[in-house]
């Protein structure tokens, strides 16, 4: 329940609803002509609006949920240069928030996009054939990590038992517990290493043989120093029991097809996401996991399927719609590393001059 300025009471309110009642989103002039539009406040999307309004562009960034992207919920980030201690996802994001606004970009929370908006003006005036994006569903909130788990009751104990970050709060609800962390990368290790201090113990579940592909040596190390952090390889999770809340797991070895039952209430998936592009669908070419093509990633089928309306080759971060540029965890061959979304984000800003030139 929220009350806004004792004299509304929103309850269960949607994100829209409450970030409306807290003022954080000004109104948005639909009719104003943009320089640049970002769709997405994560570390690629919050670089390319501190470039972009910093070099005098006109920058909207529309944001469905809250700004930070996935690396917003990381307890803490180590290895971005020129933080020696840390900083956490959360500190990291709102900096960048507030460094975009002091720039004059504008920051809207808990917004969407429809491709029928975002995209017709620059599909009138740059297609040579006059193709259209067909209008998709509003951009919704990124979709939950999947891959790790075939358990079908995943999605029933999210909130209650299944997490996708390792946040202060949820260290707070299983203190003193035994706890479950399933993924071998940086986010992973993050998560574990972050609740090792405050839980009984960690077990860490990685379908792989080991660690070292996936993850950062420094967190490995970490890993292997915590006493109580136990690193279960070849291994995942095969169902999940309980009633209102997460009771117990099984997991199964992989190697001996054996079955454990452990009653665990708290389990952390941290196995990557789903890029949530559906909302493109027919605006830009993606691949077969739905992450959207770019640069040299788009081949001459690509381009011919598309009707590449130019002359030119698509620029480096360039998507099959020209003057459409994809960043971050969105994009084909991603880096799962914020300091290279935050690299993408502003190398895109300089795409953006030329074509504004063009």
């Amino acid at each position: 329940m929220l009350i806004c300025g004792g004299r509304t009471v929103l309850r269960n309110p949607t994100n829209q609803q409450i970030a409306d009642c807290l003022g954080l989103n000004a109104p948005i002039d639909h009719e104003q002509v943009r320089d640049t539009v970002v769709v997405g406040a994560g570390p690629a999307g919050l670089a390319a609006a501190v470039y972009g309004a910093s070099e005098g562009l006109d920058v909207l960034v529309l944001e469905s949920t809250a700004p930070g992207g996935q690396a917003g919920s990381s307890s803490r980030i180590e290895n971005y240069l020129g933080f020696p201690m840390g900083i956490s996802g959360q500190e990291l994001a709102g900096r960048a928030y507030s460094q975009a606004q002091k720039f004059g970009a504008q920051v809207t929370v808990a917004k969407g996009a429809r491709p029928s908006a975002a995209f017709e003006g620059r599909t009138r005036s740059s297609s040579k054939t006059g193709r259209r994006c067909r209008p998709g569903p509003s951009s919704s909130p990124p979709a939950p990590p999947t891959g790790s788990s075939r358990s079908p009751d995943l999605a029933r104990f999210e909130g209650a038992g299944v997490y996708y970050g390792a946040t202060t709060m949820e260290a707070q609800l299983c203190r003193g517990e035994d706890v479950v962390v399933v993924g071998g990368g940086n986010s992973a290790g993050q998560a574990a290493v972050f609740l090792s201090p405050s839980v009984r113990k960690v077990s860490m579940l990685v379908r792989a043989a080991g660690l070292a592909e996936t993850m950062s040596r420094y967190l490995i190390r970490r890993i292997e120093q915590s006493p109580n952090i136990e690193l279960r390889t070849r291994a995942e999770i095969v169902s999940l029991e309980g009633g209102d809340r997460l009771e117990a797991i099984q997991w199964r070895d992989n190697q001996t097809m054996a079955v454990e039952r452990n009653e665990v209430g708290h389990v952390f998936v941290m196995t990557g996401a789903e890029p949530t592009t559906r909302w493109l669908d027919g605006c830009v070419t993606r691949d077969e996991k739905g992450f959207i093509k770019t640069g040299p990633d788009l081949s001459r089928e690509d381009l011919l399927a598309a009707a590449w309306p130019l002359s030119r080759a698509p620029h480096l971060l360039e998507t099959s719609l020209p003057g459409v540029f994809a960043v971050g965890d969105v994009r084909s061959g991603n880096q799962k590393r914020v300091a290279s979304a935050v690299g993408e984000g502003s190398t895109a800003i300089a795409l953006v001059h030329q074509v504004l030139k063009e």
